[in-house]
């Protein structure tokens, strides 16, 4: 891959996220939020502990107060070394000690905070038991958006991650599938997304012939036949940043019906992507590539939203799916890949992450969305 990569994070980016955050959690009517390791914590601090365990770690934000990352003892040395450490406040705690006291220290006790979703169970029991007048709600259902709209920086390295599953997929195409099995090629998949710069690879799906009907079939060991029609999904982290695309390929000449299916999941992608502009609902993103394949009458055949969200993790708000109506705005990210999947035959889908700019969208993905041809 040519091209540098964008210049990392700084602490003055994770206390802008952070401030944002804590205002974020007032104009939504929190008391604050409770930021356990993970995504967020990752996206608002740049620190992943070395280790999650029943040890409680946990950052707490809220409206006029500074930042404070409680942690364990024998984590901190660790926690002060992350790039946003110099823009909060550490509090340490050591075994022994009730890590839920030195939290609720922190908190209103009649507060209702956002908690992040992959906050283990104990530890929220700990703080319902400590403070038994708050509340809480989870990140996804309290600010869904946190992370949806992306800033240049962001954006660069997004389009950096879709670059490489684009260099992925032009040198997959040029391997023999037929007479190998579904996990050689996802292997394949594998070891070049890591050749272009992914440091994590979060799925290889090879979905041939019937298995493309399943549309998270993942890889098999079924022997892929010359004749099959062919779903590669795959995608990942680069530099943090994810990627995620699908090519449906053909194992030699397709038939007719072949063809056309392929051509009504590929207008009923084009027809997503040019409904994005900002101020429109997610849904109707959804609506547009569906109305495609309903007309073309196969409706019942595409089983799934036409979209998710990427960013720090592959999959995230905001969703293209019926009943969503959070409009679009400038700098969310987010895939558009509608499907048809026809039961014991096979499946075709068509994937790109598409931006929102200022006066529509922005693929970045660029391989051809025509019918390929494979060996």
């Amino acid at each position: 891959m040519t091209g540098s990569t964008p210049a990392p994070f700084t602490a003055d980016d994770y206390r802008a996220r952070m401030a944002r955050a804590a205002r974020d959690a007032a104009d939504a009517g929190l008391a604050g939020l409770l930021v356990a390791p993970g995504p967020d914590m990752v996206w608002l601090t740049g620190y992943t502990p070395t280790a999650v365990t029943e040890r409680l770690t946990v950052l707490v934000l809220a409206p006029g107060r500074d930042p404070v990352l409680v942690v364990p003892t024998l984590e901190a040395p660790d926690a002060e070394h992350a790039t946003g450490a110099s823009a909060l406040t550490l509090r340490d705690w050591t075994d022994g000690k009730d890590p839920y006291a030195v939290t609720a220290a922190l908190l209103d006790d009649r507060g209702r905070f956002g908690i992040s979703d992959n906050t283990w169970a104990m530890h929220l029991l700990g703080l319902q038991r400590t403070l038994p007048g708050s509340s809480y709600a989870s990140l996804t259902d309290a600010l869904p958006m946190l992370r949806a709209v992306k800033d240049a920086a962001e954006l660069e390295l997004l389009a950096a991650a879709g670059a490489a599953a684009d260099a992925t997929f032009e040198e997959i195409r040029k391997v023999p599938f037929a007479g190998r099995r579904e996990s050689d090629v996802g292997h394949d998949l594998a070891d070049l997304l890591r050749r272009f710069g992914h440091s994590q690879v979060d799925f290889t799906i090879v979905g041939s012939g019937p298995n493309g009907a399943n549309p998270h079939h993942e890889v098999g060991d079924r022997v892929i036949q010359h004749g099959d029609m062919v779903v590669l999904d795959f995608g990942g982290l680069k530099d943090g940043y994810g990627s995620d695309t699908t090519r449906t390929v053909h194992v030699g000449e397709p038939t007719e019906e072949e063809r056309t299916v392929h051509d009504i999941v590929r207008a009923a992608q084009e027809a997503g992507y040019r409904t994005v502009r900002p101020g429109v609902a997610c849904q109707e993103v959804d609506r547009a590539a569906r109305a495609v394949i309903d007309d073309a009458g196969y409706g019942e055949y595409f089983i799934h939203r036409t979209g998710h969200g990427i960013g720090v993790t592959t999959h995230e708000p905001p969703y293209m799916i019926e009943g969503e109506e959070q409009p679009l705005v400038p700098g969310m990210c987010f895939s558009v890949e509608p499907g048809i999947y026809l039961p014991g035959r096979f499946g075709v889908r068509i994937e790109d992450i598409v931006t929102v700019t200022a006066d529509g969208g922005r693929r970045l993905n660029d391989t051809t969305r025509e019918m390929v041809i494979v060996d």
